[in-house]
């Protein structure tokens, strides 16, 4: 069974860092793509950076230079560096799973977590 835990989410002040960590178990982690998603209220879910086991990553426009996408295989866990973050980084953020492909499309992935929330304030 196939689980993914978020964690580290928060609220910080515009400016601030968070750094968020995914949990995966349940499947063999370095054969797929792995995502971050974000979802903020009244909005779809968008891709935020994604990476393969190869280490290399996509990033959404909003986010270069700013979030850094990595990996740990062999604890099976992915993290979201975030800085300088804004206000419109709010949003409640998720861990996906099982892209064959470096994608930042929501239909790529079937696997998902339950989300973290990062709220960003002026």
């Amino acid at each position: 069974q196939v689980q993914l835990v978020e964690s580290g989410g928060g609220s910080v002040q515009s400016g601030g860092s968070l750094r968020l960590s995914c949990a995966a178990s349940g499947f063999t982690y370095s054969h797929y793509c792995m995502g971050w998603f974000r979802q903020a209220p009244g909005k779809e879910r968008e891709g935020v950076a994604t990476i393969n086991s190869d280490d290399s990553t996509t990033y959404a426009d909003f986010v270069k230079g700013r979030f850094t996408i990595s990996q740990d295989n062999a604890k099976n866990t992915l993290y979201l560096q975030m800085d300088s973050l804004k206000p419109e980084d709010t949003a409640m953020y998720y861990c996906a799973a099982g892209a064959t492909i470096l994608s930042l499309a929501v239909r790529h992935y079937n696997n998902w977590g339950q989300g973290t929330q990062v709220t960003v304030s002026l």
